[in-house]
């Protein structure tokens, strides 16, 4: 007996409209998985609960991308006792404008989570499917299993049973997980710790790396423009701790005195945002092929950093 698979017209698929595309505007899209990643006290966990507050809210994440349609978040943090949890997202609400105590965030209390186990992969396909949320957040990949995260035939089948959670109850699907270690001239998704199948997985995938004492956000999505080199900064003000999005300053005036070393130094110090080739040589007002001698004479002697994002000032 022959038996086809589905099929239909192109013209005849459905096209999601624009104002659905999206769970958080420009951030997350709608029904995603993806990975929130990024190296140890960066900042990822704090962004991953700033994402809960603002769906289960619907109020701007970061106080910069709204929410589109808001709506129940469910919660495993793994590495971080319960309080701190509590903490954590009381001072975002803060942040935000919004009273935790009315906000529908469920946040699971069992004392770990196991992908890898049989049972506790349908218990949380059970929870989700009687919670029903917008939106589950993991935090972090590395405690919810003991597979090998550089085998693929280890990561795949974990990664896929989140993608039919995904697709049968219509949510997006949050995973943090680390980048590795020292791997700072890696473009942001290969710089994820394992197999390459992390980033290949992602419809939305956030990286948050530390340049000096900054923080910067590279946003990915399958279907949409990415953003790289978004500066983020912790706010701390009594209760409060927060993530948000660094305010840009003015563009510094052309420096017009010192050599070409000193006023590309100055005009990479001054930037909040890395610098490509071009917007350094405008700045600076020099030849090109001085600016590229400068800039590796800079990067040579430890005066700016060379990044996936273009240069920036160095680490002191």
């Amino acid at each position: 007996m022959t038996v086809l698979l589905p099929v239909s017209r192109a013209h005849e698929l459905s096209d999601c409209p624009e104002e659905r595309r999206w769970l958080i505007d420009g951030l997350w899209s709608e029904e995603a998985v993806g990975i929130v990643g990024g190296e140890p006290k960066c900042g990822k966990s704090f962004l991953a609960l700033d994402m809960a507050v603002s769906v289960a809210a619907g109020t701007p994440c970061l106080r910069r991308f709204a929410v589109t349609r808001g709506g129940r978040v469910l919660l495993f943090a793994a590495e971080d006792a319960l309080s701190l949890v509590r903490r954590r997202l009381d001072g975002i609400c803060r942040a935000a404008g919004a009273d935790l105590a009315s906000l529908d965030i469920q946040v699971i209390t069992a004392p770990s989570v196991r992908l890898d186990l049989r049972d506790d992969r349908q218990r949380l396909a059970d929870t989700v499917a009687a919670l029903t949320p917008r939106v589950l957040i993991l935090d972090p990949f590395v405690r919810l299993h003991r597979i090998d995260e550089n085998a693929s035939a280890e990561v795949a089948p974990l990664l896929a049973f989140l993608r039919d959670l995904q697709r049968q109850h219509h949510m997006a699907v949050v995973v943090v997980h680390h980048a590795k270690k020292g791997a700072g001239n890696a473009r942001d998704g290969q710089a994820l710790r394992g197999s390459s199948e992390f980033h290949a997985w992602g419809d939305s995938n956030l990286y948050v790396r530390r340049h000096g004492e900054r923080l910067l956000l590279a946003i990915e999505h399958r279907a949409a423009a990415s953003t790289t080199g978004m500066p983020l900064h912790l706010r701390r003000d009594g209760d409060i701790v927060a993530l948000e999005v660094a305010e840009a300053r003015e563009a510094p005036a052309p420096p017009t005195g010192g050599t070409p070393a000193e006023r590309v130094e100055r005009v990479v110090a001054e930037s909040l945002l890395p610098l490509g080739h071009e917007e350094i040589r405008r700045a600076c007002r020099i030849r090109a092929s001085t600016l590229t001698t400068t800039l590796a004479d800079l990067v040579r002697g430890g005066r700016i950093a060379k990044t996936s994002a273009g240069y920036a000032a160095a680490s002191r």
